[in-house]
């Protein structure tokens, strides 16, 4: 994790915002939502069903390519963990430059950014 300070794009902002607010509204383990590179938002939650289990960050990109998204711009996680591998793995299958994943606790309070394209 790098960079704990607090995004100062407001559309950052509102992404950290509408994360919380999925996360708070259905009770699930985590609240995700991403900007897609024409600047529309996916809000979603995780999904724990006895034959299926998706992450929330998974669920919310699935919804960006549904819709038609061809890249993405950034992307808010809030839970009580750090963005897993496997969906900064899933981000990167959708193409974007200079792609950010937020991590904020399940208050809202900013906890830290991973810059996907400095990943290995």
């Amino acid at each position: 994790m790098t960079d704990i300070s607090s995004p100062t794009d407001p559309e950052d902002v509102k992404i950290i915002t509408l994360a919380k607010a999925t996360l708070a509204r259905t009770n699930a383990r985590e609240g995700a939502c991403v900007r897609d590179t024409d600047g529309r938002t996916y809000a979603a939650a995780s999904v724990s069903l006895p034959h299926l289990d998706l992450s929330a960050v998974a669920l919310a990109v699935a919804m960006a390519v549904s819709s038609g998204a061809e890249g993405l711009e950034a992307v808010a996680l809030c839970a009580e963990h750090e963005p897993r591998d496997s969906d900064v793995e899933i981000v990167r299958d959708l193409p974007g430059k200079g792609v950010a994943i937020w991590f904020a606790d399940p208050a809202g309070a900013v906890q830290g950014r991973l810059d996907v394209d400095d990943l290995n």
